[in-house]
Parts: C-alpha cells; sequence; structure tokens
C-alpha cells in the first residue's frame, strides 16, 4: 500500500514525519564526516536541468502539446529559482531526495518511527525540496488510476492528519526554519516537475517492455500528465500557502491531540474577515460586471416575455446567443474548481494533443478559480434569474457536472459530461419525492432493482428542476438498490436517459405562481424504467457518499447568488427611494427608512463574510470539515435576501408584488432555498450538535 491510501491509514503520523524529517535536516553533515557528500549550492537550478535531461532522453510519449508544457514548466522553474538557493547558506543541509511516508518505518507500537528508506537521491542541498515533496499528497493524489488526481487539499484532510499549515508548523517549529510562503509556489511545482520526469521515464521504460510494475508502470504516463497540469494549476494561483498558525508555537507530541480537538471544534478561523480578491479574480469580476450590464440586464424582459408566452417551452433564441459570447469572453463554466479542471482537461485533451492552454476547448475547463474565488463571481450571477444558465453555472448542471467529475466512468463523462460542459444539453437532478419526507433521505423509496445488465427503476420524483427544459437528456436519480442494508447504505445514485421508455414528464409545478421555463421543476414517474448496468454511479448504496459531495459546493452556490440577488433588491430599493416622494419628502429623507436600510446593509455584509469563510474552509478542509459553518451560511444567506427583497418590494409599493421588477421572483427563489437542499431545520440541527460535540472535547 503506497502513496494517498497509504497516509490515509496512518492517523497521527504526519506529526511523527515533520518531527523526522526536522531531525535529518539539522544533521551535521561535518560532524558524521559528509561534507563532501554533494554540493549545497545551486540545488534547486541543477536539479531543474538534471530532470529536464532526463525527460528529453526517455520521454516518447510524441504529443507535442504536453511535451511543450513540460519544457515550458522548465523555463519557468528556471526563471524563478529561489535566491536562497544560490549559496550554501541557512537551510541547506543533508537532503533525502525522496522523503515521503511510504518511505518510513513506523514502530509497531507507538507513534515514532524507526527508519528511513530509499536514500539513492540523497546528496547535501536546499532542504526545502524535501518538505515540498513530502506535502505533495496535499496537492494531487499519485495512486489514483480512475483520472480523479485531487489531493487533501480537494477531496478534504482525513481524520488524524493535520492540515498543510499545521504540518508546515510543526516541521518550521523543529527545525527552526522560516515559514517558506515566498518560494513555496517554485517547491511544490519543480516538485511535480521532478515527479512528472520520473512518471514518464517509468512510462517509456513500460512502452520499451522493460519496465516493472505492471499496471501502474502503464498507468504512470497519465499520471505524469496530471503532474504537470498540476504544477501549472498551482503556479497560477495568487495565494498558495497562508500564514503560519500559531506562529512560533512548537507543537509537542503532548499537544498535537489538544491542538487538532481545538481546530476542529471551531468553525471559524483566525483569517476570517480577510478576503482580499487577486486581480485576476478582479478582473474577471469587472468583465462579468459589464457582460451582465451589456448583455443580461437588457434583456430579462424579453425573457421574462418569452417565459409567459405560448412557447415558453422553448428557448428564446438570444440565449444561445449570449452562451456563445460567454464563451469567447472567457466567462464560461466558472464555477469548475481547481481539482476538477484538472481532470476534465485530462478528459477532453487526451486523444487531442494538437490543443494546447488558451484553445477553444481549453475555455470550457473554467479560469482554475477556488470556491472562495468563485464567490466572487457566482454573487454577480446571483443578480439575474436569467444569469446563471448564460455562464453554465447554473443549477443543477453544476452540480450534476462535478458528480460526473468526480465519480463518473470514463464512459459516463463522454457520453454525458462533454456535452453538459459544452452547454449542449442540461440536465436534471431527481432525489425529492411526494409521499415522503425527503428531507431525511434515507425515507426515498424509489427502488433500483438489478436484473442482469440492467438496473429496473420504479417510483415517483417531483421538483425535478431542469427536467422540463427541451434541452434536459439526462438525470441523476437517486433511490434505493437495497432496502435491507444498513439506512446510509441503501441508497444509489444511476444515470437515466430521459427518453428512457417508462419516464413519465408529468407536470411541471409552481413556485408561487412561477413556472420558471423553459427550466421548469418537474414531477416525473418511473415505471419499469430500464437503463444499462453500467449508468449506476460509483457503485450501489454509494448515493449518500456521493450526495455529500455534490451538496458542499451547490448549497455554497445557492447562497451566493443569495447575495447577488440581496445586493440587486439593494440597489433598487436604493434607487426608488431617491425618485419616489410620500408625504412631501423623498422615502429616502424619511427615518424609518433609513433605519431599515441600514440593518439590511448590516445583515447583507455578515451574511456575504459568513458565505465566503464557508467557501474558503470548503477549499481548505472539504466538505466533512466544513460542513457546520456550511450549514450556518445555508440558513444565514436565505434569510438575509428575504428580508432585504422584502424590503425593497415594500419600498416599491404594489409594483414590488408584480412581475413588472424582478423582486418577486428573486424573492421566490430565495423563499424556495429555505427548503431545497435541505429545510433550516435540519441544518441548524447539525449545527446545535457540532456545537454539543465542542463542548464534550
Amino acid at each position: 500500500m503506497t502513496g494517498l491510501s497509504y497516509i490515509c491509514s496512518l492517523k497521527c503520523t504526519r506529526q511523527t514525519a515533520a518531527e523526522t524529517l526536522a531531525a535529518i535536516h539539522k544533521v551535521d553533515v561535518t560532524a558524521i564526516g559528509l561534507q563532501k557528500y554533494g554540493r549545497r549550492d545551486n540545488y534547486c537550478r541543477r536539479q531543474v536541468e538534471r530532470w529536464e535531461r532526463q525527460y528529453l532522453s526517455s520521454t516518447g510519449e510524441g504529443k507535442p502539446a504536453r511535451y511543450q508544457k513540460m519544457l515550458e514548466l522548465a523555463h519557468w522553474l528556471k526563471e524563478h529559482i529561489p535566491e536562497e538557493d544560490s549559496s550554501a547558506a541557512f537551510g541547506t543541509g543533508l537532503v533525502h531526495g525522496d522523503y515521503r511516508v511510504d518511505n518510513l518505518v513506523f514502530h509497531p507500537t507507538e507513534d515514532r518511527v524507526i527508519g528511513v528508506l530509499d536514500w539513492e537521491l540523497s546528496t547535501l542541498g536546499n532542504q526545502m525540496c524535501d518538505v515540498a515533496y513530502s506535502s505533495l499528497p496535499y496537492i494531487i493524489d499519485a495512486t489514483s488510476q480512475s483520472y480523479s488526481y485531487g489531493g487533501f487539499e480537494y477531496t478534504g484532510t482525513p481524520d488524524g492528519i493535520p492540515p498543510l499549515e499545521e504540518y508546515l508548523t510543526a516541521y518550521c517549529s523543529i527545525s527552526a526554519r522560516p515559514w517558506p510562503a515566498a518560494n513555496w509556489k517554485f517547491y511544490i511545482a519543480f516538485s511535480l516537475f521532478r515527479a512528472a520526469s520520473i512518471y514518464a521515464g517509468v512510462y517509456h521504460r513500460w512502452t520499451m517492455g522493460n519496465a516493472s510494475g505492471g499496471e501502474r508502470a502503464r498507468f504512470s504516463g497519465k499520471l505524469a500528465i496530471a503532474m504537470v497540469d498540476r504544477a501549472w494549476d498551482f503556479i497560477s494561483r495568487e495565494h498558495v500557502l497562508r500564514e503560519q498558525p500559531a506562529r512560533g508555537m512548537h507543537v509537542s507530541k503532548g499537544s498535537w491531540q489538544e491542538f487538532q480537538r481545538e481546530r476542529e471544534g471551531s468553525i471559524s478561523t483566525k483569517d476570517q474577515g480577510k478576503f482580499v480578491p487577486s486581480e485576476k479574480v478582479m478582473q474577471l469580476r469587472k468583465k462579468l460586471m459589464k457582460f451582465m450590464e451589456d448583455h443580461i440586464y437588457p434583456m430579462e424582459f424579453e425573457f421574462y416575455k418569452h417565459a409567459q408566452s405560448t412557447s415558453r417551452w422553448t428557448i428564446h433564441p438570444e440565449e444561445e446567443k449570449l452562451k456563445t459570447l460567454a464563451k469567447r469572453e472567457g466567462l464560461w463554466n466558472l464555477f469548475i474548481p481547481l481539482d476538477s479542471a484538472a481532470r476534465a482537461r485530462e478528459l477532453l485533451f487526451e486523444d487531442r494533443s494538437h490543443s494546447s492552454p488558451g484553445s477553444s476547448e481549453e475555455h470550457l475547463l473554467g479560469a482554475g478559480l477556488t470556491n472562495l474565488e468563485y464567490g466572487y463571481l457566482c454573487e454577480i450571477m446571483g443578480r439575474s434569474i436569467w444569469a446563471p444558465q448564460i455562464f453554465n453555472c447554473g443549477a443543477p448542471d453544476t452540480g450534476n457536472m462535478e458528480v460526473l467529475l468526480r465519480y463518473g466512468t470514463r464512459e459516463q463523462q463522454s457520453r454525458w459530461l462533454v456535452p453538459l460542459l459544452e452547454g449542449k444539453i442540461r440536465s436534471g437532478f431527481a432525489m425529492t419525492e411526494p409521499q415522503v419526507a425527503s428531507s431525511d433521505a434515507t425515507n426515498i423509496e424509489c427502488s433500483i432493482s438489478r436484473q442482469g445488465d440492467f438496473y429496473v427503476i420504479n417510483g415517483t420524483k417531483w421538483w425535478t428542476s431542469g427536467a422540463m427544459d427541451p434541452r434536459c437528456q439526462i438525470l441523476i436519480l437517486m433511490g434505493k438498490t437495497d432496502f435491507s442494508a444498513p439506512k446510509h447504505k441503501q441508497q444509489s445514485m444511476i444515470l437515466v436517459d430521459v427518453k428512457t421508455p417508462g419516464v413519465q414528464i408529468r407536470r411541471p409545478l409552481l413556485v408561487f405562481g412561477f413556472d420558471d421555463a423553459p427550466h421548469g421543476h418537474a414531477e416525473i414517474t418511473f415505471e419499469n424504467v430500464r437503463v444499462p448496468a453500467t449508468n449506476i454511479l460509483l457503485g450501489e448504496g454509494r448515493g449518500f457518499e456521493i450526495a455529500q459531495g455534490r451538496l458542499g459546493p451547490g448549497r455554497l452556490h445557492h447562497c451566493m447568488r443569495l447575495i447577488g440577488a440581496a445586493e440587486r433588491g439593494m440597489n433598487l430599493m436604493v434607487e426608488r427611494a431617491l425618485s419616489r416622494t410620500t408625504f412631501g419628502k423623498k422615502i429616502a429623507q424619511h427615518g424609518s427608512f433609513l433605519a431599515d436600510l441600514a440593518k439590511c446593509r448590516v445583515e447583507l455584509e455578515q451574511a456575504r463574510l459568513l458565505v465566503l469563510e464557508a467557501a474558503d474552509q470548503l477549499d481548505r478542509h472539504g466538505n466533512k470539515k466544513a460542513r457546520g459553518i456550511l450549514a450556518m451560511a445555508k440558513v444565514a444567506a436565505p434569510n438575509m435576501a428575504l428580508k432585504v427583497l422584502d424590503m425593497a418590494m415594500q419600498v416599491h409599493g404594489g409594483a414590488g408584488l408584480s412581475s413588472d421588477t424582478v423582486l418577486s421572483h428573486l424573492w421566490a427563489t430565495a423563499r424556495t432555498l429555505r427548503i431545497a437542499d435541505g429545510p433550516d431545520e435540519v441544518h441548524l440541527g447539525a449545527i446545535a450538535k457540532l456545537e454539543l460535540q465542542r463542548a464534550r472535547m
């Protein structure tokens, strides 16, 4: 057992690994006779040149785009060698060269290292390269053969494994080294570059028939490509390492568990409120706002008129034109997080060696944003009911694409994910049922029974958003494959082509009178619907597992859009108050209005910071660790939006209740989201349970 899977089984051993590495780096090489074991200066430059030569001499993959990206990465590394690398000063010494948990031997009963293996790459040089290389499991999963390469920062840090900043804190405290934030981007990119060279060599030997490792050797070619892609993703980030937690604290073994409990028990962090968008995000935000002002807002009335006509279940021709323009502007699929972008890139370009970064296909992969970065943009889209779908960032398609990216097979991705990424089709998510309380998903009754090479589905679903859309071709359905299994292992998710016999879309459901045509929220019956067994997602009994991976980002996207909806309400409210006169003065001059307006602003900003904090914790800790603050955001955002929009409607008088403004529709959407993706009561219960757990620690 190696790599990520091995690390996940070790619980708290990364603390021990940090201590062991620090001990190696503190060795006085002169005292033990190793002062001539290698040159200390210019270690990184010499290593980049060495592994570049290794790659050039061993690769035979014959893919010009990939080949060029690797050489460009080598060039970038040479241009960004840290100044500290040029001399044999502090921070240089004994380097292991292949330091990872796989190469450590642990005591059978005690949490300590009793041996370090594989010293063939050891020398003298820049020791921070060891630290970065040992940190790669946080960045990439080098064991995955399912095209899902995300490391801990994408999948969530497993229980017992410290977050990256805490691992580095332990190392820096013991080794007395400074915090590596200034050059961390280089060190991680270099580690990925070196690993890519090694894996490319293994793959080349496999093609020549002289490599050991069998299936893993064959897989190494894809892993080398993933390493290069991940390196470029990492380089493109604005910030790659946060400030050192508990600055100056020595994390001893005795205090480690205490430190972990304090960290996990707290829902907020020291960084709360320090949200400054990067230049990249600010530029995208500027483009997005201009697009909204130039194209979306002017078309809202036309979209509403079409949605109320006899042709409302057809697509307005301007919508497709705007989608094409959004692609051209680089405002397409912005929701795709970094790890999913890497998987999508592998899918789209595996057999398209002529494609390169910057091509039209590359635009399908978004801008490589974190959840936090996307929050600043998703908020802008939330200012209009119609905007998200123009940028291919609307629910439920975003969640469904994420499910297919994370859990779909190659065949499922090829058939359904690619056209979804391209915006050629749309999708629905069939989970809620009319006859049971679906806020507790264990109540679901829809059956999915195996019959040979098929599954047969029987049941009724409703509030299946998107199913009415004429472009909807695929549903992700949640049902039960085993009614006798443990209650959270009974459910499975399966892909259902809407044209399959037995799928009957019965009617659109109204939300406070809105049918949301042509998107719609459908009631659907499934009567002996036979779908291929290969349509099952991840496997039988994995439905809850998939749901948790899907709902975390999806819920947060709703909250982000609600911030935008409330901001739109504030703007319209202020414009109305400044233009309308009541009882001899402008509405804006009435003291009661001023007080209410101020309270709305206070609550909006509070909710915005909570949503951004939730996005930040989702990025750093994953769904499981961030579930408390995600639940808080899911409760706070719709309630805040309802209050702000209600105030805006009040200021507009009768017009605020009509369809002459967007306010009533925005309000209806916000009210729906106090139930959709889990009612307030469920989230409040989760928050309270976490609070009680923290008190018991």
